[in-house]
């Protein structure tokens, strides 16, 4: 009904400008993963990398095609405006019932998950646009499933919108595949192999290891939030293993009793769930609760350690919590239809107060995800510097090393907080950054083979000469608790020295050669899952001009 939808986009709205509404200041949003900039470049290194694994495709692809449109700040905000909106919308519209009070509940409550919360503030808004894109192809495959006129195509562009990483990807093609009548599981299998296959084929014919550090099982781990245990909080939806991106009312002892009633509620409404849905998205769901709780034990612990370390690739395996993803969804649809359930059993006035309630209920679970989970989503300005150093290095390319080493900085201008380094990203070059990470004081080794050599240049005292870098970038002063090795700088000639940054030119090094056709295959993989989920929206928008 047309009541029905406007309801749900004037909820979308709402819960948008709620959560997002400290992009009203100028400048960018800069937490952990998320790095945007005023023009990210096409550059062959970051759309097909070959050195680094490729946890950023096609997304960077995707990024730098737009940026050739629009600038870095303007787009950051229409994404994340997007992923609410998508998000609020699927769910209502994907719940199956009659009722718009309790669309509302699935809309408003999955857009206001401590999934969503906690992966918004780690920055991962790639994966976020699977979680937004999710509800949709949900309902797309069940309307493959009913053979309902115009479900390909949806499915395919949805399809190859989660798989703008590879997180993304994997769980997307899960429900598809558990969704798909037999008969038509080859076709499906070929789609979801075609608009994965940009990181899949960067995975088979790029140069970094494709074993992962077997450290960051345990580093990675869903951890606990309260005093309900790790288990609890992957029950609502919470339970990330960054506490800095965690909302601080997720501490709260009344988060584990709210958890219990959401659980219990979609219990409750679960009978009227598996009437209207096939089981197996279920099963998906459960399942991939299963896998992230598998990080919060012993036995589980050691059985993803051991496949991390010795199955290529399985290091995706990790950070498990990010399949809850699937469950978020079936909590939230589940819990709608128990208020449902439990409404229709009283009079009136008290059937309003449980479905309010509802509502309610599930935003106490993270109250603190509004205005930019309490402030945290500021925007702010990148200084001078970084303008600066970029037009000098562009007038003459080479390889760029960013120091000190570490893959994630902390700025003060970016009131400290932590965000992966944006020089990658900034800079018209290829940049040589660290992919070691540090969780807990547990050090986590990095896939890059290149930077595994610099780095032991460095700790053996060799200067940064020796190195086959062209430009070395010093992020100074501006840093928090970081410094470069003493000697590094030596036979270096200083180009720029600012409040920030300081750039630095190598005279030994020898002019880097291109070679187009090792980057080949992840451009032509990438071209085609851009020609497919072109010709899928064509095919959606012809369908609905007809």
């Amino acid at each position: 009904m047309l009541r029905d939808r406007l309801a749900l986009h004037l909820a979308a709205g709402a819960i948008a400008a709620v959560i997002l509404a400290p992009l009203a200041w100028p400048g960018y949003v800069l937490s952990y993963d998320m790095s945007f900039v005023p023009s990210q470049s096409l550059r062959l290194d970051l759309i097909a990398p070959l050195d680094a694994a490729p946890r950023a495709v096609p997304l960077d692809a995707a990024v730098s095609l737009i940026n050739l449109a629009m600038p870095g700040w303007l787009l950051q905000r229409l994404i994340l405006v997007a992923i609410v909106w998508a998000a609020v919308v699927g769910a209502g519209r994907l719940v199956p019932t009659e009722s718009l009070g309790v669309r509302l509940i699935a809309a408003i409550g999955y857009g206001w998950t401590p999934f969503l919360a906690e992966r918004l503030l780690l920055g991962q808004w790639g994966l976020l646009i699977a979680y937004a894109a999710l509800p949709w192809l949900v309902r797309a495959a069940l309307d493959l499933r009913a053979e309902k006129p115009g479900a390909w195509p949806k499915l395919v562009l949805l399809l190859g919108l989660s798989a703008l990483t590879p997180s993304g990807g994997i769980i997307a093609a899960a429900v598809c595949l558990a969704l798909a009548p037999l008969r038509k599981v080859p076709l499906i299998g070929g789609a979801v192999l075609l608009v994965n296959s940009p990181w899949l084929v960067a995975a088979l014919v790029g140069n970094s290891t494709a074993h992962s550090d077997p450290a960051g099982v345990a580093a990675f781990a869903a951890r606990s939030e309260n005093w309900g245990g790790a288990i609890v909080s992957l029950l609502g939806t919470g339970g990330i293993w960054n506490e800095e991106t965690t909302p601080a009312s997720r501490a709260s002892p009344l988060v584990p009793i709210l958890t219990a009633v959401v659980v219990l509620l979609s219990l409750f409404g679960y009978q009227k769930m598996r009437h209207r849905m096939p089981s197996r998205f279920p099963a998906v769901a459960v399942t991939g609760l299963a896998i992230a709780a598998l990080s919060t034990f012993g036995p589980g612990i050691t059985a993803l350690t051991w496949l991390v370390d010795n199955v290529p690739g399985a290091g995706v395996l990790r950070d498990a919590q990010k399949f809850v993803l699937p469950y978020a969804l079936l909590l939230v649809l589940c819990a709608a239809l128990g208020a449902e359930r439990l409404a229709s059993r009283l009079p009136k006035e008290p059937a309003a107060v449980v479905l309010t309630g509802t509502v309610l209920l599930m935003m106490c679970a993270v109250p603190d995800l509004a205005f930019g989970g309490a402030g945290a989503l500021r925007p702010v300005r990148y200084p001078p510097d970084w303008q600066a150093v970029s037009e000098l290095v562009g007038r003459e390319p080479g390889v760029a090393l960013s120091l000190p080493l570490s893959e994630y900085r902390r700025y003060r201008w970016n009131r400290n907080r932590t965000v992966f380094d944006p020089a990658l990203r900034y800079l018209p070059v290829p940049v040589l950054a660290d992919d070691t990470l540090v969780v807990d004081d547990v050090l986590v080794a990095g896939e890059n083979v290149r930077l595994r050599e610099i780095r032991a240049r460095l700790a053996s005292g060799e200067p940064i000469a020796t190195a086959d870098v062209r430009w070395v970038l010093i992020q100074h002063r501006g840093v928090v608790d970081q410094a470069v090795p003493p000697g590094a700088l030596t036979g270096l000639e200083s180009v720029f020295i600012g409040p920030d940054l300081a750039l630095y030119r190598n005279p030994a090094a020898v002019a880097s050669t291109v070679e187009p056709a090792r980057h080949a295959p992840i451009v032509a993989a990438e071209i085609a899952a851009l020609l497919a989920m072109i010709a899928a929206a064509g095919t959606i928008a012809g369908t609905a001009r007809r």
